[in-house]
């Protein structure tokens, strides 16, 4: 019995890999055209949205989303989340739908074949062993942030090792970024995604994805030695979410 679970979970793991790719070289030629011009970004946007709806669906996710606030269209936030899953990505471009952003993401993702060569043209990317690296991300978000952007941090800073592990420490740049520029953090509670889809290879299955999007935290009053306090603040939130994991 063991084995020919097994064998499904190889199974699944491969149409997700299927579900990732096929859509990227369907949409190839639109997808091109759509990075050409930075002005032209919300129109990708719109079509990472279509991509990761059809991951969800395609894996048997059925996200259930509670949200405290609405985001105001055009206006820009932090958008940060608990990291567990690669579906982060998709789930987070499920629930935000009016306001276009970029996310920081690790260099190494760049690597993917079909899925890298968009990544690297549009997320901020960073090797958090590089100190000129983690410099560049402030630049970077910067550009996007004057554009009228979004960005969308995990502060965790990567999926924890230890998968027992229900929320890791922050990490200060998705809060020194918040601060620097007065845009709100937009916390976000993912329940499911380690049940769902985890780094263990035999593990995962369909269900529903549930979300919970937190009261915004303004930061136009704070300073940047208050980093710390936002960052305790968001995690806070977050923590709570998830020992209290019930979505009415």
């Amino acid at each position: 019995m063991k084995f020919f679970r097994n064998i499904g979970y190889v199974l699944y793991r491969i149409w997700f890999y299927v579900l990732v790719t096929l859509p990227i070289l369907v949409m190839f030629p639109i997808l091109v055209l759509s990075i050409l011009k930075d002005s032209w970004y919300p129109f990708f946007f719109r079509l990472a949205r279509i991509w990761a709806k059809i991951i969800l669906i395609g894996m048997g996710f059925y996200p259930k989303v509670k949200r405290d606030v609405v985001f105001e269209k055009g206006k820009s936030y932090m958008f940060v989340a608990n990291h567990t899953s690669m579906t982060d990505i998709m789930l987070m471009l499920y629930v935000v739908t009016k306001n276009p952003f970029v996310f920081v993401g690790k260099a190494e993702l760049a690597k993917i074949p079909v899925f890298g060569f968009f990544y690297k043209r549009t997320c901020i990317l960073v090797d958090r062993s590089d100190v000129k690296s983690r410099h560049n991300v402030f630049i970077e978000a910067q550009k996007r942030l004057q554009r009228g952007l979004s960005v969308c941090i995990f502060p965790e800073g990567g999926v924890p090792d230890d998968e027992s592990l229900l929320l890791n420490e922050f990490k200060d740049g998705a809060f020194r970024l918040a601060i620097e520029h007065k845009i709100p953090i937009a916390p976000m509670t993912f329940h499911d995604n380690k049940k769902r889809f985890s780094y263990t290879f035999f593990s995962g299955g369909p269900g529903v994805m549930r979300v919970r999007v937190h009261d915004i935290i303004p930061t136009g009053i704070l300073e940047l030695e208050d980093k710390r306090m936002l960052r305790e603040q968001t995690r806070d939130i977050i923590l709570k979410e998830l020992q209290s994991p019930i979505i009415e």
